[in-house]
């Protein structure tokens, strides 16, 4: 499909119905598969021949949502994980293993914050966390010779700040490691990544991708270009004997990453998507093109009208021209970015609590970025468990409120703003 346009990837990608199949990609609800002989079995457990032999390492429903995943992001190859955090702990583990050390943006969703900081630094793996806004010579210092990877979001949840790819990635690969780049949300549709250096992309796809809040889920995808041969990462070169000695670049070239995130990584930890949560992502997707032009030109709309409003403090969206982050927004998200908005409401975090409860449109949930408009107070909830200076880290004030803005029209929305802010 790669001659075809990302639009079109979402629709057509990844599965592809022969004559008389089923026009609509199966749901298929079994976790293993029959084979002739025992030959058969044992090829596909020593990783000689492709296909499926139990559902936690590959089913037909998730290969065919992995490989539209990878088409629309332009990468080698995909895998589908339970969920966001999952993909951003096997993104990490894949390659950083105890002694280990990780150099990642300050600005990330406060989930995958506690889960570098106190989880898997428990597993022996050290994180330093940078100001996304860090210049060229800062990004350097915090190397240390044990670093075996960079992360960063390319639009931070929920302080929305734009991340400097290029640069990120220029650091990352003059010390010879991989950037890692959750793209959650802005989806390939509004930011490729691959094309500005990142090297591997994670999703939570419950969000965007999903976009109607009906399964929890991650993608990791490979961008098939890191040099996994540099020295530096002896898991892919020398032989595996949990797989009679198998060595990734030997055997699977440009997708020993992504490869052996499955068969060691995931046989190991189980952390797969079910076939039917698949399926659902599947239908998601193929609207994501559509959805994401309105998500993006709803939160404009609204950006500009809390701009304007005299109870609000301030506004930060990427979209408007008065945004710090517009110049970066538009060298790497040119048709929009998320539809997303980060407010503060005059008043503090009382007035931000009396403001949301008085939405009706809006729904005050933890979840972010479906089609409805849903709102929440980051520092007392996904980021409560931050200290006062990890907020700030973070670019959470406590009167920042997140506003999702759903694909409802646009009016609607703004009544309802109006309305709540009347109560403040």
């Amino acid at each position: 499909m790669s001659n075809y346009r990302i639009d079109t990837n979402c629709i057509h990608a990844g599965y592809h119905p022969e004559n008389g199949e089923p026009r609509v990609l199966p749901i298929v609800q079994s976790t293993t598969y029959k084979y002739e002989t025992a030959k058969n079995m044992g090829q596909l457990f020593d990783l000689e021949v492709p296909g499926f032999f139990y559902t936690r390492l590959a089913n037909p429903t998730l290969d065919a949502v992995e490989q539209k995943i990878a088409a629309m992001e332009g990468g080698v190859g995909a895998m589908l994980t339970s969920s966001g955090q999952a993909a951003s702990l096997i993104s990490i583990f894949n390659i950083c293993r105890a002694g280990g050390h990780v150099v990642c943006s300050s600005a990330i969703y406060g989930g995958t914050f506690n889960l570098f900081y106190k989880t898997m630094a428990e597993m022996g793996i050290e994180f330093t966390f940078i100001s996304p806004e860090s210049t060229e010579e800062e990004i350097h210092q915090a190397f240390k010779e044990n670093t075996r990877c960079v992360f960063a979001e390319t639009l931070a949840n929920p302080s929305l700040v734009v991340t400097d790819l290029e640069l990120f990635a220029k650091a990352a690969h003059a010390h010879g490691v991989p950037l890692i780049v959750d793209n959650t949300f802005p989806t390939p549709i509004n930011c490729r990544p691959f094309e500005f250096g990142a090297d591997i992309v994670i999703h939570s796809t419950t969000k965007y991708m999903d976009g109607h809040a009906v399964q929890v889920g991650g993608v990791i995808v490979d961008s098939g270009k890191f040099d996994w041969t540099n020295g530096k990462f002896p898991e892919f070169t020398e032989p595996d004997e949990s797989y009679h000695g198998v060595v990734y670049t030997e055997r699977f070239g440009n997708a020993a990453y992504i490869v052996k995130a499955r068969t060691h990584l995931m046989r190991d930890l189980g952390a797969q998507a079910a076939p039917q949560n698949a399926f659902l992502l599947n239908l998601g997707l193929e609207t994501l093109a559509l959805r994401m032009e309105r998500h993006c030109s709803n939160a404009l709309t609204v950006a500009k009208y809390l701009q304007q409003h005299d109870k609000v403090a301030w506004v930060n969206y990427p979209g408007l021209e008065s945004s710090k982050y517009h110049r970066l927004a538009q060298k790497y998200m040119p048709n929009g970015s998320c539809g997303v908005v980060s407010f503060g409401v005059k008043g503090g975090r009382d007035a931000a609590v009396t403001f949301m409860e008085g939405l009706k449109l809006a729904s005050i949930v933890t979840h972010v970025a479906d089609l409805r408009t849903c709102v929440l107070h980051p520092a007392s909830t996904t980021h409560r468990q931050l200290s006062d200076e990890q907020l700030v880290e973070a670019g959470v004030s406590p009167d920042l409120v997140r506003f999702s803005v759903g694909i409802e029209h646009p009016q609607d929305i703004l009544d309802d703003l109006a309305q709540a802010l009347q109560r403040v």
